[in-house]
């Protein structure tokens, strides 16, 4: 029996490897961010975007608290600590026929926590790419 898609990507947020983030999403993937203002397209940037919010909010308080599955859609609550900040958020995940996710939606709260995720991703995003020059 195959894997649902929602545990697909549970997998991955469980164990991720060099390949299970791009065997998971289509290439036109679209990702939106809380702090970028425009849609990202392409599986490239999706997954540089991923992989460092994977580094920033990825860590031993990350859990999800409550998800809705749709089958081809789903929408996972996740709460966190960071800096002493209580972060609240949402992923809106959508998968085509094949199981690539073909969108990926991320909500935070507080105000607090957008700031502080911004100014993380920020730096994570640049080290990933002062590696790769």
């Amino acid at each position: 029996m195959s894997q649902s898609n929602l545990e697909r990507w549970h997998q991955h947020i469980q164990n991720p490897t060099a390949t299970s983030l791009d065997e998971l999403l289509h290439d036109d993937v679209v990702f939106t961010s809380p702090v970028v203002h425009t849609p990202q397209k392409g599986k490239a940037i999706t997954t540089a975007y991923l992989s460092a919010a994977g580094g920033v909010l990825g860590g031993d308080t990350f859990r999800y608290v409550r998800e809705f599955d749709c089958g081809s859609r789903a929408v996972l609550e996740f709460e966190l600590e960071a800096d002493g900040i209580h972060i609240n958020g949402v992923d809106l995940i959508e998968w085509d026929e094949d199981g690539k996710i073909t969108d990926f939606k991320v909500m935070l709260r507080p105000l607090k926590a957008i700031n502080l995720v911004h100014a993380q991703m920020k730096a994570m995003l640049e080290k990933m790419a002062a590696k790769q020059a």
